[in-house]
């Protein structure tokens, strides 16, 4: 008796939204991972990507005040078409003249107007170091490790089926930090000796201040995706960010963001609270520490919008969606799937028999 087969959702052919046509042929290229390439697939030409390199400059910053007062330059803004996914929310740009397709989140049909998102544009592109393939067999080695999957599962990842490259909407703060805290200092003092050995804490009490300068706190923009998903994707080399260009998008989807700006903001704030408790803890030093209060006087935020490599397999399994993600730089794989009741069953039952086996055998032996 097998699992039932697993259905692939089909990811289709080149994206739309971001296609320039090749020069020899009027093909649409795609970019070539890893290499800064234009590349056709129909005639083989191959064309540069302009300014390529982390050694062309820093990505400017935005102000992040400017911003929440609506008082960015219009240059700063754009509009593009996006189509919104009714079960997973996810808002995936394509052009004017498309109106349905299938979610490339959750393998869910789209259908929808012809209404534009008006939003920030990216600063900021990390671009796809992995290839298809390299993703696939990354996906298909973590499978290989799920022993409860069913087998239409596997089966599907042996049969090469076609994984969607998506840029997945990030935001990254910048901000200066001075805190002032007060707390307490817990020396472990030990009495006695033997069984007769006590110990307990002395604290004192302890104030002070820290300051730290945070640069990239990374924010997921987007709600398609679970966060489980995308933090175990991390950690994302940040250090190559390119400067925004649509050429590193071509043949592939650029979902838009969902989260915006403020509130991401108090999301980056929970990530530099923990941070600067932890500061304070170092500082308090001793054997144990004590925050009882923390006061930060936090300055010149600045914020960009970016976009991050992301390859996804999504398909449906008895009529449910399940999603794999996998780091389009460097490999790492998250996803969801299915048990198998078979599997589960079988392992349920060897291991019935091998308490009884072995109860038998003390028993015998008493």
């Amino acid at each position: 008796m097998t699992d039932p087969t697993v259905r692939p959702t089909a990811p289709g052919a080149a994206p739309e939204e971001h296609r320039f046509p090749c020069d020899n042929c009027g093909s649409d290229y795609r970019y070539l991972p890893g290499s800064g390439l234009l590349h056709c697939d129909h005639c083989g030409n191959e064309q540069e990507i302009g300014e390529v390199g982390p050694w062309q400059g820093a990505i400017t910053e935005l102000d992040f005040q400017s911003a929440i007062r609506n008082q960015l330059p219009q240059s700063e803004i754009e509009e593009t078409r996006v189509l919104n996914c009714p079960n997973c929310g996810a808002s995936v740009e394509f052009r004017e003249e498309v109106h349905s397709k299938e979610c490339p989140f959750c393998a869910t049909p789209v259908v929808t107007g012809t209404g534009t998102h008006r939003h920030i544009k990216p600063k900021g592109v990390l671009p796809f170091a992995l290839s298809e393939d390299a993703a696939r067999d990354a996906m298909t080695e973590w499978l290989g490790s799920l022993w409860f999957a069913p087998n239409g599962l596997q089966q599907y990842a042996r049969k090469g089926r076609r994984l969607q490259g998506i840029y997945v909407p990030y935001w990254t703060f910048d901000a200066d930090t001075a805190s002032r805290y007060k707390g307490a200092r817990g020396r472990v003092v030990s009495t006695g000796s033997g069984k007769n050995r006590r110990t307990r804490v002395r604290w004192t009490n302890v104030s002070g201040r820290v300051a730290r300068w945070f640069d990239d706190v990374l924010v997921l923009a987007s709600q398609s995706l679970p966060r489980s998903f995308t933090d175990a994707l991390e950690p994302w080399d940040l250090a190559y960010l390119e400067p925004y260009q649509p050429e590193f998008l071509a043949g592939f989807r650029a979902e838009g963001y969902q989260i915006e700006l403020e509130p991401a903001f108090q999301l980056a704030r929970q990530k530099i609270d923990a941070v600067i408790r932890r500061d304070i803890k170092f500082d308090i030093g001793g054997d144990r520490q004590r925050i009882t209060h923390v006061e930060t006087r936090i300055s010149d935020v600045t914020f960009k919008h970016v976009l991050l490599p992301v390859w996804m397999a999504a398909y449906r399994y008895n009529g449910k969606s399940y999603r794999f993600v996998v780091n389009g730089r460097t490999g790492r794989v998250r996803g969801e799937r299915p048990w198998s009741a078979i599997k589960i069953a079988i392992a349920v039952f060897l291991v019935a028999v091998v308490a009884g086996v072995l109860g038998y055998l003390q028993a015998t032996q008493g």
